[in-house]
């Protein structure tokens, strides 16, 4: 199972920056010539939710991925919360698409909501009495109490999409990288995770959440970064919300 946390630099970030700051971004996987993603520059203002919108290989997951540290850049620059990409890691919480996760992993629901825990333990140190409550809260949130105990490959869909949502909730990060939450999940789940979004937005947290769906978009979200074949095509804030600068480009061709 990758667990993208642990042995993070931790500084003091600037409190009135943006959440996070894209700044004319080039990516190319190895062995590719074609950017995955292509001057990109992008800003999510504090406490926004913001929905990142775009087809399967528009660039979804790879701009998150690279707000996480998961992948390089080849030009531009990324800045979370004031500060270079790696350095503020405790206050970032990234929900990978269900597919990338190994559910055959021999770990019960709860060990896996606690590894939400390790960026402010490191991998040695064991849970406090505290972080165990913070789990538990979490888990509680998600609608998954009697379900903690179960081996995480024995959770339906649904479950183990909500259990990815725990394990973010159980870090207390200040901005969330959700990839794809609400996809292939039955109405039930998809009605406790959004509403664990509006409780985040609620609570002043930077909800980043990408989707492909345009269902209440007007509605659900502060603004809209809409991308295609790695570039922002559209961008801006719905008539519904106030005036937020959330994302600028224009589109320029893929290489």
């Amino acid at each position: 199972m990758h667990l993208p946390y642990g042995g993070s630099r931790h500084t003091e970030s600037d409190t009135t920056a943006p959440a996070l700051m894209f700044d004319d971004v080039c990516v190319t996987y190895p062995g590719s010539q074609r950017h995955a993603l292509c001057n990109v520059t992008a800003c999510a203002q504090l406490g926004s939710r913001v929905a990142l919108l775009g087809p399967n290989g528009s660039g979804k997951s790879t701009f998150l991925k690279v707000a996480i540290g998961l992948l390089p850049i080849d030009g531009g620059s990324v800045r979370v919360f004031g500060q270079p990409v790696g350095t503020a890691m405790h206050r970032i919480a990234f929900l990978a698409q269900r597919s990338e996760i190994d559910w055959r992993f021999p770990i019960s629901l709860r060990r896996l909501v606690a590894t939400g825990r390790h960026v402010h333990l490191g991998w040695l140190r064991q849970p406090s009495r505290g972080d165990i409550a913070i789990v538990d809260l979490a888990i509680e949130r998600l609608g998954l109490t009697d379900l903690a105990d179960r081996q995480i490959g024995q959770l339906s869909g649904g479950q183990q999409q909500r259990a990815l949502l725990a394990r973010a909730l159980a870090q207390e990060a200040d901005l969330l990288l959700l990839d794809e939450p609400l996809n292939a999940v039955d109405a039930a789940t998809r009605d406790i995770m959004t509403q664990t979004i509006r409780d985040l937005h609620a609570a002043g947290k930077t909800v980043i959440v990408a989707t492909h769906l345009h269902d209440d978009l007007e509605f659900e979200y502060d603004a809209i970064i809409r991308l295609s074949a790695g570039t922002i095509v559209q961008d801006r804030a719905p008539a519904t919300a106030s005036a937020l600068p959330v994302a600028g480009a224009t589109r320029k061709d893929v290489a």
